[in-house]
């Protein structure tokens, strides 16, 4: 059986993660080069995956320590990717890798800072 990791074990894979979706696709200006990537699209959505799963394994204690972050939006975007996956757009997670991982990588790294 495996061992619970921490609050910053996890903070630290969130970061991980998001590097990795800005690695996959640093050569994809647009949506349309990101949705002809069939390998990048399913790796970005692992990744995505992991953030939400490591967001959902934090206490809640560091949750509500640090309000900031909609981490049930977070959790949630995981419940949707894993049991719902037929009805998640790729158009949906180029937003998300656009508009919401750089806010998210700064507040971690605050976070990460602060610990």
């Amino acid at each position: 059986m495996r061992g619970q990791i921490n609050d910053k074990a996890h903070l630290e894979l969130i970061l991980k993660s998001i590097d990795n979706v800005f690695e996959f696709t640093v050569k994809h200006e647009t949506y349309e080069q990101f949705e002809a990537d069939k390998i990048c699209c399913h790796a970005v959505t692992y990744n995505i995956q992991c953030i939400g799963e490591s967001v959902y394994k934090m206490s809640q204690e560091f949750k509500e320590a640090h309000p900031d972050t909609e981490w049930h939006l977070i959790s949630g975007m995981r419940h949707v990717l894993v049991h719902d996956y037929y009805q998640v757009s790729f158009k949906f997670i180029w937003n998300v890798i656009k508009h919401d991982l750089n806010p998210l990588r700064e507040q971690i790294e605050k976070y990460l800072t602060n610990m």
